[in-house]
């Protein structure tokens, strides 16, 4: 074997079935590894930012890695927003980056550059192989962190020599870390604040806390002690809808969130730390909790919130069936189509166990709230805050996915960064229907420039934020990339081409113009 070769058959191995790739000429070793390597599927994006991703969105779904695979320093570079993305989303994807061969890289030829340092800003691990021998076991290794509970970006550097020298051989894989569980004592600190009577209190979850298991047993938590539950307001991965126990999510606008607070004299966190303002603004609060507040940390995100909170529960005598969300359609209203009767129409048509990629940014806000009483289905948002992952995160969902429809709410300006995503949908018949809301603007972007203080903004300031000079059509890009489009106007309009799209098996899309 060369060491591509072990490298590949090391991942596929430990269970890695997937690569999401972008390849140039130093990876074309691996290319040919995974060619060779039955079982192991190869999906390429047309840029970097929709293989990572993808990556993302399949390892939320999937609880296991992708591997991704990039050209060099700067094809991890067009990546990294993506990477941002996964990491703060703790996601479990494996990098594989081409490097130029150790002899080489003195010479500096034109696409040399710090793969290792343009690595390690967005990765959790990252390791460069050492030979060809090394290299199998670098992918271990990479495997190992990347399930980390709850999972980690790791990233390998595969110098071309090392991918085409012969002589070495897959290694076994390495025993998965152990999932960190909570001390006995923090969870009776958690259970004594929370018995107490002294003022509101609230359960604040994030991360693993929001699947389906862990929000039963906080719903039993506040069935027990009348504390209300709080989720972080971008969330990696929320089971929700008919059936579920339901979340309060805190508002996104600093003070909005600080006075959502204010009045909460104790606040237990699991999977999630104390929540801060996405931005700083003049004269307006980065910290959001409540001063002279208890605040009790039950659990970070790395630590297993299922056990903590199912303790917790036990501990406190908690019933053991919680209220949960019943079914609730808000109405639409006819005519012109509107963020609200959009998101009306989306909860009544959506389908049991659906996938929604959410970067809807200003024009969804109605969404999330008005779908709480939909049927059951998983909703994904922008964790990090670099947008253009929506597309990609709906692509990787649905490959991890393949049975379930997955619903891809995209905000215009946002989808633009990864447009290139809709063709991998198209090649790879990926069951993801798109639906762009489109106002032809950067529109939290003029809410930005408001809460910063500028007064009186210019043309050219607002030429800026401004996407309607030339309009964007999405019809003609999705296309153009093979994806079936329809433009929608009107409320009728729109339920007909949702129900259309839902009704299909593979990508369709939406351009709706709000």
């Amino acid at each position: 074997m060369n060491g591509a070769e072990a490298l590949i058959q090391t991942l596929k191995d430990c269970g890695v079935d997937v690569c999401f790739a972008n390849p140039g000429t130093s990876e074309m070793q691996l290319v040919a590894a995974i060619d060779g390597q039955h079982g192991m599927r190869a999906i390429l994006g047309l840029f970097e930012g929709v293989v990572t991703g993808a990556a993302d969105g399949y390892g939320r779904m999937a609880d296991k890695p992708a591997a991704t695979l990039l050209h060099l320093g700067p094809g991890m570079a067009n990546g990294l927003a993506n990477l941002h993305n996964a990491r703060r989303a703790a996601s479990p994807v494996i990098n594989l980056v081409g490097d130029h061969a150790t002899y080489h890289l003195h010479y500096d030829a034109p696409l040399t550059s710090d793969a290792l340092g343009v690595a390690a800003p967005m990765s959790d691990w990252v390791r460069k192989s050492r030979s060809q021998r090394d290299l199998a076991q670098a992918g271990a290794e990479a495997f190992s962190v990347a399930q980390t509970y709850p999972g980690k970006v790791a990233t390998v550097i595969v110098p071309a020599d090392h991918a085409w020298d012969e002589g070495s051989a897959a290694v076994a894989t390495v025993a998965l870390p152990v999932s960190p569980k909570v001390p006995a004592s923090v969870v009776a600190e958690a259970a004594a604040a929370l018995r107490e009577e002294d003022g509101p209190k609230a359960l604040f979850l994030g991360g693993r806390a929001l699947r389906e298991d862990a929000l039963h047993a906080a719903g039993r938590i506040a069935a027990a002690t009348g504390a209300r539950l709080i989720c972080e307001t971008f969330v990696t991965r929320l089971q929700r809808g008919e059936g579920r126990v339901a979340v309060e999510r805190l508002p996104y606008f600093g003070e909005q969130a600080a006075d959502y607070l204010r009045d909460f004299k104790t606040i237990v966190f699991a999977g999630s730390e104390p929540p801060v303002s996405f931005f700083a603004y003049p004269g307006k609060p980065s910290w959001l909790s409540p001063e002279g507040a208890q605040l009790v940390r039950l659990a970070s995100a790395r630590e297993d919130a299922l056990d903590c909170l199912t303790a917790l529960a036990d501990a406190l005598g908690a019933p053991a069936d919680p209220p949960v969300q019943a079914r609730a359609i808000p109405p639409a209203e006819a005519g012109t189509l509107t963020p609200f009767n959009l998101a009306a129409i989306l909860a009544e048509l959506m389908p049991d166990n659906a996938i929604v990629s959410d970067e809807s940014a200003t024009a969804g806000m109605a969404a999330f709230p008005m779908t709480a009483g939909a049927r059951k289905h998983d909703w994904m948002m922008l964790t990090g805050g670099a947008i253009g992952q929506g597309l990609p995160l709906a692509a990787g969902a649905a490959v991890a996915c393949p049975d379930r429809k997955v619903i891809a709410l995209q905000a215009d300006g946002g989808g633009m960064y990864t447009c290139q995503a809709l063709w991998t949908m198209a090649r790879e018949k990926l069951d993801v229907t798109t639906i762009i809301l489109n106002n032809g603007s950067y529109a939290i972007l003029n809410i930005e420039l408001m809460r910063v203080g500028v007064q009186n903004p210019g043309p050219k300031a607002l030429s800026m934020l401004d996407l309607k000079n030339p309009a964007i059509n999405w019809c003609l890009l999705s296309e153009g990339m093979g994806v079936p489009a329809v433009r929608v106007e009107t409320a009728e309009a729109f339920r007909d081409a949702l129900a259309a799209a839902l009704a299909h098996k593979g990508p369709r899309l939406i351009e709706a113009m709000v």
